[in-house]
């Protein structure tokens, strides 16, 4: 894992933008890890929160696709949602709607979320709005605290 880690981090942008992809979709990863070391070694903050909410959004909307295939079974197989995670998502979403996306930035929860979003076939648009919303306040949050401004 540091091997991957290390990387990331000597891509830069372009490596905390995988990093955050990976993040948002269905493989546990943390980009935050990435996104302070690259804040750590002088990139710009703004570039690193940029990739990252960019990268955990796209990730993020990889899980709405899964969704929106409909196949409970495959998901749970071979991306590890299992169902207790999906239950627990849907009781959390039910009566809300996209714009609960807000929410993917949880760590194990936020992926059943957005499987969730798609299985609905939740508004796509609002979705991803409510989306960047979250993960990027998540991420200007990460970045401040490495920043020491909180």
């Amino acid at each position: 894992m540091d091997a991957i880690l290390q990387f990331l981090i000597d891509w830069g942008y372009f490596g905390l933008f995988i990093g955050s992809f990976v993040a948002g979709s269905v493989i546990p990863f943390s980009s935050e890890a990435v996104l302070v070391a690259c804040i750590s070694m002088g990139l710009n903050p703004i570039g690193c929160v940029l990739a990252a909410t960019a990268g955990n959004m796209i990730g993020g909307l990889t899980c709405y696709w899964l969704g929106t295939l409909g196949n409970m079974k495959w998901i749970e197989k071979y991306f590890g949602v299992n169902q207790k995670k999906m239950e627990r998502a849907e009781r959390f979403v039910k009566g809300r709607g996209a714009w609960m996306a807000f929410f993917m930035f949880i760590p194990f929860l936020g992926e059943a979320i957005g499987v969730v979003l798609g299985l609905m076939h939740a508004n796509v648009w609002i979705t991803a709005f409510s989306m960047l919303l979250g993960k990027s306040f998540r991420y200007i949050a990460v970045a401040a605290t490495a920043l020491g401004l909180t």
